[in-house]
């Protein structure tokens, strides 16, 4: 059975291709859980299969989606990892005491670090991308499923109906509003801090 069919019958009830959607969806999410906790795990409780696990159960409970494909599924399972990290980064950071929050630029986000500096980065980009959202909520989209979702800008044309050279434009500017986002937010903290 094609994903997108699996897709439609897992949301009506049937538990066969509930099972035979995460068969297929489980390697791929997996590769795209990898890639965003190698970027920046906030700690080492949260593993790949647990970040895949609860991503799938926030996929598969949304009984109101009409998903359309496999692009849809995936661009959406980029929101719900998104989603996730932040939440688990905010509980991590909660139980800290002190500490200032600083900036960098989106580019060293995938640099690794200790745990703590990439939580604040997680936590940093986030913020920022929620004012690119105020600003600009399509640019704000594709950061989210080229960044958090690892889908190409071919999977992201099918999901959006954008095109591949828009795409490719729009993620330069999406780069550029984040780093200077997130350059005046560590500005305005050194400011605060003086």
């Amino acid at each position: 059975m094609h994903l997108t069919q699996l897709l439609h019958a897992a949301r009506d009830g049937d538990a066969e291709a509930a099972d035979d959607l995460y068969q297929h969806v489980y390697e791929e999410l997996r590769r795209i859980a990898r890639q965003r906790l190698r970027r920046h795990r906030p700690g080492e409780t949260l593993n790949t299969t647990a970040l895949v696990h609860e991503a799938y159960l926030r996929l598969t409970d949304q009984a109101q989606v009409q998903w359309q494909d496999r692009a849809h599924f995936f661009a959406t399972a980029s929101q719900a990892m998104r989603y996730i990290l932040v939440d688990y980064a905010r509980r991590r950071t909660a139980q800290k005491r002190g500490g200032s929050q600083r900036d960098v630029p989106l580019s060293a986000v995938q640099v690794g670090r200790d745990a703590d500096a990439r939580t604040t980065d997680l936590l940093t980009l986030n913020d920022a991308l929620d004012k690119l959202a105020d600003y600009d909520a399509r640019l704000a989209r594709l950061v989210e499923y080229r960044f958090f979702g690892g889908l190409t800008y071919d999977e992201i044309a099918e999901v959006t109906g954008w095109s591949v050279p828009t795409l490719k434009r729009d993620w330069r500017r999406a780069r550029a509003w984040l780093y200077r986002a997130m350059q005046d937010q560590a500005d305005d903290e050194s400011t605060d801090e003086a």
